[in-house]
């Protein structure tokens, strides 16, 4: 993997709470990079209930596609 240095301006309040989510040995890469993942999950599972709870009329039949 490349690495790329880049600032990313936060406000002190931001700082704080990024440094209490990261453990111990973390680098803010990875903790970047698991936020993102939990963010991707959440939006997924979001989707999944909206379809589960869509009317079945707005649905497309597999036997329609």
């Amino acid at each position: 993997m490349t690495t790329a240095n880049k600032r990313i301006p936060v406000t002190e309040e931001r700082w704080k709470e990024l440094n209490e989510l990261k453990d111990a040995g973390q680098t803010y890469d990875d903790l970047l990079e698991q936020l993102v993942q939990e963010h991707n999950r959440s939006q997924l599972a979001d989707r999944v209930r909206e379809v589960r709870d869509a009317d079945s009329e707005e649905l497309t039949s597999l036997d329609d596609l």
